[in-house]
């Protein structure tokens, strides 16, 4: 298929990007125009070996002096599009009143205080987010760090057409553009200027997370063994359930690295074995340790471009099918020699995804504890399906409660259909529970078991 390279190098010297991201940008396209998909077979991988794996539970060693060394970052870059949004997801109010930056903010300010190591945070935004989520933390004077700044920003890149392979040419000029996927974070830090600036203040490693998953706090254990053991690079895992199943999952090629397949990169006809648990018993959490001199190492040793597995986001944005350039940042785990992973338990993820996770969070489930963090009230989080038509947007979400939230401490499963408004004092219990209302309907002072 013809090139278009020239026309998408010309849009984005518009935009004044780094060198290294256009080039960056153009290695995919090559790999586009060769015929890459992206994708991973299973016949090249296998299951971790136990010897690249830890589980959190055998740990016990705390090593206080290594927190000084740390710093932690937190990918700030979604809109939350799935719940209709279009402004930052982390300004949607979580729990008591405060959103998820006030309970970041205030969990790393606790932290500090309580250890006192002048800890650093930083965001990393998109150019969705970044204006309103730095506006919102002007309310924490105190959070920036005298010598690290408090956010860094992705690049972009052109959105291609499936057709032909040329650039989007949208009118709304935002359509034609998306972000590179987490994935960039690396090539970021560097240009930036960030990561040397970490390495130059004493700053050893960093703790990269989401900042929707309100599980993935800072933890002592953790960090010792990752430092004490100097591994490069340590991804926290989780075992997979039914409903993981359509997540990325971790792998090792037949050598022994260990690798991070994601859905998008599994050929159509190993769907089925992609999704079987019991084959790909782990996922990534998204939460990872990484050691910033390894790191430089290896950005040095490859010219600044990881050689992260490609993906290819199939899109459609008003009707033209188009390919979003991805990258994931936990691929970087077949990038470290000798890099690990944890198997840690499902408190340290507790990602807000659809507006079921928000209610969940919302409930009784969780409590906010005095250090900020989310602490589970149940045995098991129960599974919550609501109707789309009336709660997969935010906005239609709130409004049905605003008047309160049931309490699903004693629930293991509901399934709601039709239009249901919640007031006060209403609680739900049983294995599976089912309500359905064909006109709207207001529930309160009400007890529902089934």
């Amino acid at each position: 298929m013809k090139s278009h390279l020239k026309k998408f190098i010309a849009k984005m010297e518009v935009e004044n990007p780094n060198e290294l991201v256009i080039q960056s940008f153009t290695n995919s396209y090559y790999k586009i125009l060769e015929g890459a998909t992206g994708k991973i077979s299973e016949n090249e991988i296998e299951q971790p070996a136990s010897n690249n794996l830890t589980n959190y539970d055998e740990l016990s060693e705390i090593n206080s002096a290594f927190l000084g060394k740390l710093a932690v970052i937190k990918l700030n870059g979604g809109l939350g599009t799935s719940m209709g949004l279009n402004e930052p997801k982390s300004l949607i109010k979580i729990k008591n009143n405060l959103n998820f930056l006030d309970i970041i903010a205030r969990q790393i300010l606790h932290l500090r205080n309580h250890s006192q190591k002048d800890i650093p945070l930083l965001f990393m935004h998109s150019f969705n987010t970044r204006k309103k989520s730095l506006d919102y933390l002007k309310k924490y004077s105190n959070l920036k760090n005298d010598d690290i700044p408090l956010d860094f920003m992705q690049n972009k890149f052109p959105k291609i057409k499936q057709s032909n392979l040329s650039p989007l040419n949208n009118q709304n000029e935002n359509l034609n553009w998306n972000p590179p996927g987490h994935g960039e974070i690396y090539l970021v830090l560097a240009i930036s200027g960030i990561l040397d600036k970490l390495i130059k203040n004493g700053f050893e490693y960093v703790f990269i997370s989401n900042a929707d998953n309100l599980g993935a706090v800072v933890d002592e254990k953790i960090l010792t063994h990752f430092a004490s053991n100097n591994i490069p690079f340590l991804m926290e895992v989780c075992n997979r359930t039914e409903m993981d199943k359509k997540g990325g999952h971790l792998a090792q090629t037949k050598s022994g690295q260990l690798l991070l397949r994601e859905s998008a990169q599994c050929p159509k006809n190993e769907l089925e074995n992609f999704q079987n648990i019991d084959i790909f018993s782990y996922f990534n959490t998204n939460n990872l340790w990484i050691n910033l001199k390894s790191l430089k190492q290896r950005l040095y040793e490859k010219r600044f471009h990881l050689p992260l597995s490609m993906i290819l986001n199939s899109k459609t944005v008003d009707g033209e099918k188009v390919y979003q350039v991805e990258s994931a940042m936990g691929s970087a785990i077949s990038v470290f020699k000798n890099s690990k992973a944890i198997i840690v338990n499902r408190n340290r993820f507790i990602p807000v995804k659809t507006t079921n996770d928000l209610l969940i969070v919302w409930s009784d489930v969780f409590r906010l504890s005095e250090n900020f963090k989310l602490i589970s009230q149940v045995p098991k989080i129960p599974k919550i399906n609501l109707d789309t038509k009336f709660y997969q947007n935010y906005a239609d979400f709130e409004m049905r409660f605003q008047k309160g939230v049931p309490s699903l401490k004693k629930c293991n499963q509901i399934e709601v259909n039709g239009d249901v408004f919640w007031g006060e004092n209403v609680k739900i219990s049983g294995k599976n529970v089912k309500i359905s209302h064909s006109t709207t309907t207001f529930l309160e002072n009400i007890t529902l078991n089934q």
